[in-house]
């Protein structure tokens, strides 16, 4: 019997797979548990058609953050914060100041989004990764200035 998924089945497969399965598996276990529902003609169209939505709306995200990390590859965010007599900063600069930074510039890219190879200690011009998207990546300028 053919079986399409609403939850994660171990050994079966994820949700939203369409997997067959033996007929006392679905009617004893897997249809009362709310695991799967039967494979009907309209329920697999629906999943075509959420399929193809859920893919066009990844090529649109992965289109944005090819252009965000156009955008970005000629700025440089400036960042204050407080140091120390010796020039050296209180702690380490953070992804949350340099997201803060950029949004006062008028661009959005959440803090998880910014990579640091290596903490930033001191005073100075860095190049910080951007991952605004899984396969997409970018180069973003920081310069970090005493406050």
């Amino acid at each position: 019997m053919k079986v399409i998924l609403t939850k994660d089945v171990k050994a079966q497969g994820k949700a939203g797979e369409v997997v067959d399965v033996s007929d006392g598996y679905a009617r004893n276990y897997l249809f009362p548990n709310g695991l799967a529902k039967p494979a009907t003609a309209t329920a697999l169209n629906a999943i075509k058609i959420s399929k193809e939505a859920e893919e066009r709306r990844r090529k649109i995200e992965h289109d944005e953050a090819v252009e965000l990390c156009k955008k970005l590859a000629s700025v440089t965010v400036t960042v204050k914060i407080k140091t120390g007599a010796n020039g050296k900063l209180f702690g380490a600069l953070n992804t949350a100041a340099i997201s803060e930074a950029l949004k006062e510039q008028g661009y959005t890219l959440d803090k998880k989004k910014i990579v640091l190879s290596e903490p930033i200690k001191a005073l100075g011009h860095y190049t910080v990764q951007i991952k605004p998207f899984a396969e997409v990546s970018g180069k973003l300028g920081v310069n970090v200035v005493s406050e």
